[in-house]
């Protein structure tokens, strides 16, 4: 087995000093600085290195170049106060390195890391021509900078401090690989050997960036034009790959590096850097942007398979690999999740036994080498021939390079890489997977954490809404939900159907704000609530305006929307509330649409006090009305008014026989930048209309034989003969029962269906009637309930706004 080893590091310092003396004896070019910086990456395994020198004003201490990862992951800012209380500050004054360990430089009062783990940093002071200055270093290594790495900083610090030799004029102003171009004009200036890249002769050059980029292959040109263009370019070094046409044969890559001159005191902003052919560099092992490309890969990374897939693009092909696997550990176990190639006879026989698609188990209990390495913690490499177990062996017979994958002070995963034919393993190549194993842990711990929350959220999601809708008495109703394509991919849509007495229909939808697990928390309270508040039998606006109240008092900093509509079956007729959310569309039977007309309220949870009016609709047999949120009819390029009127437009083409049909179709063009929920139910009305009688019954010592003989007389005018003294016995306890155990005012209600009769007594008290468990037979009462439910097919309790309603189904012999 080959490792770094004592000595290894040890020769790390005469290396540094001869890399940095062969640059130091190039002439001057724009690049010199950030190459300079790379050193620091290589030799001093640091991950960010940086050049602080003091701006115009003398106030601060300005980022000045920079390599490795984006300083963004460290909280490191792009100016410090020389008088402030920061580490550049401090090597600035004090002229003496200021070194912070693990953990310390979360203490200080203008370096605050963004994210969640430690990291060590470095300040030295730098002087020249220019005046003192700092170099600034990162390492996110346990054991932060050693005394090898803080030798090769100080190297670096001087490096950067001395003065470079002049560059040879050759023929022109510019070196043959180099450019300068003026951003407000687009005007550059090229060397001879830019143009010989370029495949341009000088005397047919015009001078303009637009006839570089004509030879550039059009899916280069955005990337290109990212750095061409002013205002995307910031302060510091920047590299790109491209790839020029070429008459004959493949396009060829350039690699470009430049750095932006702001604009001074009669000097116009300029991007100057040099254009190389990238075959004639080193290899890409040694590339820093290479990890400075990985990094960026992997800040935009979301999942765990992200994360992996990044790793394997920025490793295989510099590192000229066979075969990648990149796997998570869990509990002793690594779970593999990407193998490249994904193909099961590229991989070891072992492996195959246990292969479940793409996704098996890794069998570690027969890699004991790969456990030992997991153990130590540090990147080990075998070269061809090493005695190893045929698992691992198999996976890379010319070489095998293991990467544990650290974070937050424990083993997130591994990476192994391997190789077919014997593979010669350099310095350059440690360093690469060195770095990018400290990125690629970090990012699969984040990745790990937000997997977690999403499958969370997604559970909370599923559970919290409807799992299927009801059967709607003379109408059919459909619904959609789908989770946006970014984020947490689930946010705080909802939508819901609600059965009502007297054959009335909720329809609910509604959005709470944000996407997180926090908003599908409260979209679950806020359908809850509404759904509680409407069975308790509340008119549409006091049922929005509880709900408004109840998340007012929940003291959350996120709002709701929702439209409420109680649908009356019998009649066709509806009464709409809307809180801050798109209004009902309506789809007529000849296929003409309406965006109705409703005056809403604010949303929910913004004002304790706020109206909720209620407006009417109107729905003839065969209406459908349509119920959505903001994510299918608004997006970044369409306003919701656009939205609304396309929505309309599409619901109008649609064949209302199938909601099914048509709820996918109304989805098919959604923008998915945000949730969408789709509520539709199309009216048919009832095929047969309840007959009904209401009688409020007096309290009067006779109350009781009023309500027999109004029932009755309503039985005799509805032609029902039988069982006409159940009907009588039911509505004698009923009654009897509210009288004598509430105040207040009793209504009695009779409503007759085919062959079924309700019997249904209203009171305002909210108690619900107990059923006795056992009577004496000396009682004197108690067996009213007990003659209902043996008279009744059905019967039971409702609540009514401020009361209750108890009710009971018999079945008629017609």
């Amino acid at each position: 087995m080959v490792s770094e080893g004592v000595a290894g590091r040890r020769a790390r310092v005469p290396r540094a000093e001869e890399a940095l003396a062969a640059l130091l004896a190039e002439p001057d070019s724009p690049d010199r600085g950030r190459r300079l910086l790379e050193q620091a990456l290589v030799f001093a395994r640091a991950t960010f290195a940086a050049v602080y020198t003091p701006g115009e004003d003398g106030e601060l201490l300005c980022l000045a170049d920079s390599a490795g990862v984006p300083r963004s992951l460290y909280g490191l800012r792009d100016g410090y106060r020389r008088a402030g209380n920061s580490p550049v500050a401090d090597a600035h004054h004090s002229g003496r390195p200021v070194w912070l360990g693990p953990g310390e430089p979360a203490g200080r009062v203008e370096t605050r890391r963004t994210a969640a783990t430690d990291f060590s940093l470095a300040a030295l002071p730098t002087r020249h021509d220019g005046g003192a200055g700092c170099l600034l270093a990162v390492s996110e290594r346990r054991d932060g900078f050693d005394s090898e790495d803080r030798r090769c900083l100080e190297l670096v610090a001087d490096a950067v401090a001395a003065p470079a030799p002049a560059a040879p004029a050759t023929g022109g102003a510019l070196t043959p690989g180099a450019f300068s171009l003026a951003m407000d004009t687009g005007r550059v200036e090229v060397g001879d050997g830019v143009l010989e890249l370029f495949g341009l002769a000088r005397d047919a050059f015009d001078g303009k960036v637009e006839t570089l980029l004509g030879r550039t292959v059009p899916e280069d040109v955005p990337s290109l034009m990212s750095v061409v263009e002013a205002g995307h370019m910031t302060i510091g070094e920047r590299e790109l790959e491209f790839r020029v046409l070429r008459p004959t044969g493949p396009p060829r890559w350039l690699r470009l590096r430049g750095r932006l001159l702001p604009a001074g005191e009669g000097a116009r902003a300029r991007l100057s850097g040099t254009v190389d052919d990238a075959s004639t560099l080193r290899s890409d092992v040694t590339d820093v942007a290479r990890v400075q490309r990985l990094a960026a890969a992997l800040a935009t990374a979301g999942t765990v398979r992200d994360v992996s897939q990044a790793v394997v693009a920025a490793l295989r092909r510099p590192l000229q690999a066979d075969r990648i696997a990149l796997a998570e550990l869990e509990h002793d176990r690594l779970v593999v999740t990407v193998l490249d190639p994904p193909q099961p006879e590229a991989w070891p026989e072992l492996w195959r036994l246990e292969w479940r698609s793409e996704w098996p188990d890794a069998p570690v209990r027969a890699m004991p080498t790969l456990a030992a390495a997991l153990r130590d913690g540090r990147a080990q490499i075998w070269p061809a021939g090493t005695a190893l177990e045929p698992a691992l062996a198999e996976v890379g017979p010319g070489g095998l390079a293991v990467l544990p994958l650290p974070a937050g002070g424990r083993m997130a995963g591994a990476c192994l890489i391997g190789w077919d034919h014997p593979h010669d393993f350099g310095p350059d190549e440690r360093a690469l997977l060195t770095a990018s194993a400290g990125l690629a842990g970090q990012a699969l711990m984040r990745a790990r954490a937000f997997d977690a929350e999403h499958e969370l959220v997604g559970m909370l999601q599923r559970q919290l809404l409807p799992r299927r809708l009801p059967e709607l008495p003379g109408a059919v109703a459909v619904a959609r939900y789908l989770p946006a394509t970014a984020g947490l991919e689930v946010g705080g849509d909802w939508y819901d159907v609600i059965p009502l007495p007297d054959h009335h229909v909720a329809l609910v939808i509604g959005d709470v704000q944000g996407h997180s697990a926090g908003a599908a928390t409260l979209m679950g309270q806020m359908r809850t609530a509404l759904r509680a508040y409407a069975v308790e039998g509340h008119p549409p606006d006091v049922v929005v305006s509880h709900a408004n109240r109840l998340l007012v008092d929940m003291e959350t900093d996120l709002f709701a929307t929702c439209v409420y509509v109680d649908v009356d079956m019998e009649e066709g007729s509806a009464w709409c509330v809307r809180a801050g959310h798109p209004p009902p569309v309506l789809r007529h039977p000849d296929g003409t649409t309406r965006i109705a007309e409703i005056e809403g309220g604010p949303p929910l949870g913004v004002m304790t006090q706020a109206d909720y009016p209620m407006s009417p609709l109107r729905l003839q047999p065969g209406t459908l009305l349509a119920l959505t949120t903001d994510g299918l009819v608004e997006s970044a390029e369409t306003d919701i008014d656009e939205g609304m009127a396309d929505f309309a437009g599409r619901l109008a083409a649609s064949d209302p026989a199938h909601l099914g049909p048509v709820a996918d179709g109304l989805l098919d063009d959604a923008h998915r930048g945000d949730d969408v929920a789709l509520l539709l139910m199309r009216y048919d009305g009832m095929a047969v209309r309840p007959r009904r009688e209401t009688w409020t019954v007096w309290r009067v010592p006779e109350a009781v034989r009023h309500a027999r003989r109004f029932t009755r007389r309503t039985l005799r005018v509805w032609g029902v003969h039988a069982p006409a003294d159940a009907v009588l016995l039911v509505v004698s306890e009923l009654v009897t029962n509210a009288l004598v155990h509430t105040d207040g005012p009793v209504r009695l209600d009779l409503t007759l269906v085919g062959d079924r009769l309700r019997v249904a007594v209203a009171d305002t008290s909210p108690r619900t009637p107990v059923k006795p468990t056992s009577i004496g037979w000396e009682a004197t009462g108690g067996r009213g309930l007990l003659l209902v439910e043996a008279m009744s097919a059905l019967w039971g309790t409702v609540p009514v706004s401020g009361g209750k309603q108890v009710w009971s189904e018999l079945l008629l012999d017609r």
